[in-house]
């Protein structure tokens, strides 16, 4: 169905700093078309959701246009970054895409941006640099900082814009992200929308001191105060700030003071306000202050003429909207995860085997991408002149540069949404975790941002996280197994090599693919015995289980260092009892890819799975479930899953032998279970 054509005073969506000394009253008309078309349509979006015709809730604009709209009109939309918070639908009306694009998101049909996958507002396009906001305030301001810097990167002098509340200013990414910013000298627009209230919690109930802006000196970045109600006065601010900005590549921190005319969403009844404060606040709508202002200046039959053909866009485009079919299901599964790409084109070498170990290996998969991939980007903390925790990044500082190998503060949760930015703008990051626990710092970047980037805007996430995991006498805080917590969690991928030449192969699949891939590396496995590693053209096999020991006895599967200590056992059993085992290695652990594993099953009829994880709750688990629901009725033993105790890692030495699965403890554990 054909969209309304757009009333012609929409058509030119870029504001020039000097348009309102040059052209005053017509910039200004341009200004409040788009203002009116905002408010009218959050209006007009409210009005149908009280009449059950869009559904989830809304959290409307009203009053916030004078702070959305001028900035939006004045950004570079060819080249800069933004992400829109909860109130800025005349931001994202401005930035591209036809108002019925927008509708269509609320009313959740076959056409939505989003495949009606996100709820309302939550949508961007990501083509276009308008990164898509998820509901964890504050997250989104690391993610234009990683985009931003990757438009640096290309040569472009683009700037980023990220909204926040006075609510949201309290949380730690909000910190994490504006000292990030200010450490690596991006040019970003941070702005505060100072409404007054969290949701129902007002400001002096969120921090002490006098002012929001303020904090700004403590991150080494200019900072101000500006009143968005009075529209032409904060334009010609904010059009200073973005030259400057956009010159000295230098980030500022802007206390926008904004009104919420309406509450937090539909739902909020504002009985928290003081009598007589929603009046006060819209005495100082900036709608109708704008309006005033072109009234007096000889603008009224424009104004009413304006207003006509508005309204009657926005009626044409609810029309279209509401004519457009629901969404279908059929596919949804099928899109979790990005396309699969094509191999790239990597080099031949090491073409002869080089003697290494577990992280020499690592390490020569990361000289190599850096070496044959421009867009690669290594960061973490401490991986510079110290070259990581365990050595993986060892000189890579030295030979490749800052700018491709640098340090990040200890911020994990801004430095993981920092390569989400980078990663969706075109740039490939590396992230190493200092410790795999550490990760559970970045937990909603990794699991709600990342890992739905592609299901819910179309837009791929290639980025690596490489997780430090397993025992090796660190304690509870250095030593954890953590994926059956992530996997849990759709739309990551995982892989957990066992040898030097996996860790080489599973480095170079896990960067080429185009969704975010989660690394785990055994620490145990660091210094194992050098082991030839040069280039394997079938690097991609690295996503399918291994067959390490044949046998009709019983089916054994595991993974990671685990693996040598599961052929120690196979081997030790077709010894002594003559039982030959099919052991596994299964490397990928999401997606799974059991087809091999399942036929063994099938023919062996027993299942044994052994890993470095908790038992209960552990991978093993899934494991079991899924190979014996298509094998039950072939099984001649309940399955036996081995894991650690159900206890946090213990320190001492003796204690963390008893804490996780000794070749011992397997062998008395199997021979029990076949008794």
């Amino acid at each position: 169905m054909a969209f309304p054509n757009p009333p012609p005073i929409l058509a030119d969506r870029t504001l020039r700093s000097t348009d309102l000394d040059q052209h005053r009253d017509e910039t200004l008309l341009r200004i409040y078309a788009w203002m009116f078309l905002a408010r009218s349509a959050d209006n007009r979006i409210l009005e149908l959701f009280r009449q059950g015709l869009i559904k989830g809730t809304v959290t409307g604009g009203m009053g916030n246009e004078g702070l959305c709209v001028p900035l939006a009109l004045l950004a570079d939309k060819t080249q800069d970054v933004i992400c829109n918070s909860h109130r800025g639908l005349g931001g994202h009306l401005i930035w591209s895409g036809h108002l019925c694009d927008h509708l269509n998101q609320y009313f959740a049909n076959a056409e939505s941006p989003t495949k009606a996958r996100e709820g309302n507002i939550h949508h961007g396009d990501p083509k276009n640099r308008s990164l898509p906001m998820i509901s964890h305030l504050g997250i989104m301001l690391s993610n234009v900082a990683g985009a931003v810097d990757s438009q640096r990167r290309q040569g472009k002098p683009a700037v980023g814009f990220a909204f926040f509340g006075d609510g949201s200013s309290s949380t730690g990414d909000v910190h994490e992200s504006l000292n990030l910013a200010s450490l690596l000298s991006l040019p970003m627009v941070f702005v505060i929308e100072n409404n007054r209230y969290a949701y129902s919690t007002p400001l002096k109930e969120q921090f002490t001191g006098s002012s929001l802006w303020q904090r700004a000196a403590g991150y080494g970045m200019e900072g101000f105060a500006t009143d968005a109600t009075d529209v032409e006065a904060y334009t010609a601010t904010i059009a200073s700030a973005i030259d400057k900005v956009r010159t000295t590549s230098r980030p500022v921190l802007i206390e926008a003071h904004t009104l919420r005319l309406r509450g937090h969403a539909a739902y909020d009844t504002c009985d928290y306000l003081k009598p007589g404060e929603s009046e006060s606040f819209f005495a100082q709508d900036p709608l109708p202050r704008l309006r005033a202002k072109l009234a007096e200046a000889g603008q009224k039959t424009s104004l009413n003429e304006l207003e006509t053909e508005l309204t009657a866009y926005l009626e044409a485009c609810v029309k279209v909207s509401m004519a457009i079919p629901r969404p279908d299901a059929t596919g949804m599964v099928d899109e979790l995860f990005a396309p699969a790409s094509a191999p790239l084109a990597w080099k031949a070498e090491p073409a002869e085997p080089l003697q290494l170990n577990f992280a020499q290996a690592l390490n020569t998969a990361h000289r190599k991408i850096l070496n044959e991939r421009p867009e690669s980007i290594v960061l973490g903390q401490d991986i510079g002149v110290y070259g990581g925790a365990f050595k993986v990044t060892e000189d890579l500082l030295n030979d490749f540069g800052r700018t491709r190998v640098f340090n990040t503060p200890l911020a994990e949760s801004a430095c993981t949404g920092y390569a989400i930015g980078m990663a969706v703008n075109g740039h490939r990051s590396i992230a190493e975790f200092q410790f795999a626990d550490f990760s559970t710092e970045a937990v909603t970047q990794i699991t709600q941002n990342a890992a739905t980037y592609f299901f819910r805007s179309g837009a791929a996430c290639p980025i690596v996280f490489r997780f430090p995991c397993g025992t090796v006498q660190l304690g509870s805080f250095h030593s954890q197994e953590l994926e059956s917590s992530f996997l849990s969690y759709p739309g990551l991928k995982a892989l957990y090599p066992s040898t030097p030449q996996d860790a080489f192969d599973a480095l170079l699949a896990a960067y080429e693919d185009n969704n975010p891939v989660i690394l785990f590396e055994n620490k145990a496995l660091y210094r194992c015995k050098k082991q030839p590693v040069a280039w394997n053209p079938d690097y991609r096999k690295i996503w399918k289980p291994k067959q390490l020991r044949t046998g009709d006895f019983a089916t054994f599967v595991s993974y990671g260092e685990m693996v040598h200590r599961a052929a120690e056992i196979c081997d030790y059993l077709a010894e002594e009892y003559e039982m030959a085992f099919d052991l596994f290695d299964l490397r990928a652990l999401s997606p799974l890819r059991l087809d091999s594993i399942q036929e063994s099953l099938k023919r062996t009829g027993r299942l044994v799975v052994l890993h470095e994880g908790r038992r209960t709750h552990g991978f093993g688990a899934e494991l079991v479930a899924q190979l014996t629901e298509d094998n039950f009725s072939n099984l001649k033993a309940a399955p036996l899953r081995i894991g650690s105790l159900d206890i946090p890692v213990p320190f001492a030495q003796e204690l963390e032998k008893a804490y996780r699965p000794s070749k011992d403890d397997v062998i008395e554990q199997l021979l029990k279970w076949l008794e």
